[in-house]
């Protein structure tokens, strides 16, 4: 979850930034045990003189990432040193620390998912490390089908039942599984190619190639797949694809290289419209499934096993998996192909953001729709009852309220939101 703390502060009233934290974080507290109230994170000595704190990001697993403003990337987490968490965060333990990039430029954004990290430069450059299923491999991108494995048999859109059970076990299964069969891949293992089919983790950050000249400007990180933003509204993707969260339009296991993924239908005339994907060189054709208007995509966010993007013309595309409503669709099923919400097509959306089993969006008009999974109110529509639509939120809490950002973990959401002052 990535939230900028930077914000517009008038001048003379800002004496410091602080990062405060609470709640369950290996290695930020003795024992192990959870922080009940809200503790100061101290800068690393390393980025003192002049830098502050600008932006922070938590993990899924008990890491924590920051960005300074001078661009230096800070993690901290666990200090077990089998544990997904401890890779993650760069094996800093409770004492946050400068996670070594192999690069100079500075740090613009950072993303992190359940065990995998991504982060940006302000050179237009994507980096990522973790779970090794969420590294894109070196494989030139302009081969359409060389990222492409695992290809599953792929049920009609309707049956869900019986695999939304599936969905649901391995879920569980992963939250579960004993961190002792994991065994970490150093640095010198990957450089040397001493890997193994038990090899579950990487250490050093990979760069990640989407073709020459491509610029990435954000990244969203799932459950285990990742998407990357380009500088021309392009999104990218690579990991888990099957619930459909990379869109390409069948149940793909694994994308092991960053893949276009179609979303916009282009506005030229004729019958059948296409759109011309630009892989590293390679020139291919590709029909659109979206009727979504828009020339690009502004903003990504991933969910647990769904992805969700906004155009520039302010509307809301979905794709990936669909068991709660998460997609917005008006039904349970996964959705393979990005698609326009159509039920929000008239209301121009600014921001979204995926959780697990939920999804909130932000209108221009600082508005909140709602939709997904509630089982933990995580909706705050005032039940938990699931919503299969986009809900309009209202109520008291929200009356006179314009909201501006907004944010979403697994069971639990945030806005930020500031008051309407009327003018008389």
């Amino acid at each position: 979850m990535n939230g900028n703390i930077g914000g517009k502060v008038p001048i003379g009233e800002c004496k410091a930034t602080v990062v405060y934290m609470s709640g369950y974080l290996p290695g930020a507290a003795p024992e192990k045990s959870p922080i009940l109230s809200p503790v100061p994170v101290q800068l690393p000595a390393a980025v003192h003189g002049g830098d502050s704190w600008k932006d922070v990001c938590g993990g899924g697993c008990g890491f924590a990432m920051a960005i300074s403003e001078k661009g230096k990337l800070i993690t901290w987490g666990s200090t077990d040193d089998e544990g997904q968490s401890y890779v993650a965060s760069g094996k800093h333990g409770e004492t946050p620390e400068l996670f070594p990039l192999p690069t100079e430029a500075p740090v613009v954004q950072a993303s992190s998912g359940w065990a995998h990290c991504a982060v940006v430069t302000e050179a237009g450059e994507a980096f990522t490390w973790g779970w090794k299923e969420c590294i894109p491999s070196k494989d030139p991108v302009g081969k359409q089908q060389s990222g492409l494995s695992e290809q599953v048999s792929q049920p009609s859109q309707g049956s869900n039942a019986a695999s939304g059970m599936t969905l649901q076990n391995e879920t569980r299964k992963v939250g579960e599984e004993s961190v002792k069969r994991r065994r970490v891949s150093t640095a010198k293992d990957e450089t040397e190619g001493h890997t193994s089919g038990g090899d579950f983790f990487a250490t050093a950050p990979s760069l990640v190639s989407v073709g020459l000249g491509v610029r990435i400007t954000s990244v969203a990180t799932g459950g285990r797949h990742t998407l990357a933003l380009s500088d021309i509204g392009q999104i990218w993707g690579w990991g888990y694809g099957g619930e459909g969260q990379l869109g390409l339009g069948s149940r793909i296991k694994m994308v092991s290289s960053p893949h276009l993924i179609p979303c916009l239908e282009s506005i030229g005339s004729g019958k059948e419209r296409s759109f011309i994907l630009h892989q590293g060189g390679t020139t291919t054709t590709s029909t659109q499934v979206s009727r979504e208007p828009g020339r690009y995509i502004k903003a990504i966010s991933c969910g647990g096993r769904h992805s969700a993007a906004i155009t520039d013309a302010g509307g809301l595309i979905t794709f990936g998996w669909g068991l709660y409503g998460q997609c917005g669709h008006g039904n349970t099923n996964d959705q393979l192909r990005p698609m326009a919400v159509s039920s929000v097509k008239s209301v121009r959306m600014e921001s979204v953001a995926a959780g697990l089993w939920h999804t909130i969006c932000i209108s221009s008009d600082g508005k909140v729709y709602a939709f997904g999974g509630n089982q933990f109110g995580q909706l705050g529509t005032g039940t938990d009852h699931a919503e299969i639509l986009p809900r309009l939120l209202g109520g008291q809490n929200l009356e006179g309220k314009y909201a501006k950002a907004v944010s979403c973990g697994a069971r639990h959401s945030a806005v930020l939101a500031v008051v309407l002052t009327r003018r008389n």
